[in-house]
């Protein structure tokens, strides 16, 4: 009898499934199975952020889910979020306000940041420290990562109210 089980996933839109044991992480999944890697392997305790995807519209830590409790939910991670020919304004902001240093928390940065900024279009900086604060970056001093949020705010309100 086997210990594989039959996984169903949404990933970025596309669907896939595949037979793995139920107590495979999700990180590992999406990054050795599918060879999704831009949510990183950090810390492997939830405290780091760096594997920060986005299931079923909740920011979750992909580094502390097994692949069965993910079977048959969508799954965002940062490809999911904008590409290098269509960046998404989080991207943009945190290219041009030096959001970023190594870029190794980055990914999950910005995908928790696009669920903040779903949550909460016009976060104060008091709520985007609040908001982030389960994601660290080891080489900022945040500030870049706040201006970076709150320029993307800015240019994601500005474009809804002109398609208004």
């Amino acid at each position: 009898m086997s210990n594989k089980m039959h996984i169903k996933l949404k990933v970025n839109g596309k669907d896939e499934e595949f037979l793995a044991d139920p107590r495979e992480l999700l990180i590992y999944t999406l990054r050795e199975r599918l060879n999704i890697t831009g949510p990183h392997i950090g810390c492997e305790t939830s405290h780091c952020g760096a594997c920060t995807v986005t299931i079923d519209g909740k920011s979750v830590k992909a580094c502390t889910m097994f692949v069965a409790q993910a079977s048959g939910k969508e799954i965002t991670t940062i490809e999911g979020i904008g590409g290098p020919d269509d960046l998404h304004p989080l991207q943009t902001a945190f290219k041009e306000h030096h959001g970023l240093q190594c870029g190794y928390c980055t990914p999950g940065m910005i995908t928790r940041a696009a669920k903040l900024l779903e949550e909460n279009p016009n976060p104060t900086e008091e709520e985007i420290r609040f908001g982030m604060a389960g994601n660290i970056c080891r080489c900022t001093g945040y500030q870049n990562i706040i201006k970076s949020i709150q320029a993307a705010a800015a240019e994601m309100n500005a474009a809804k109210e002109a398609a208004e």
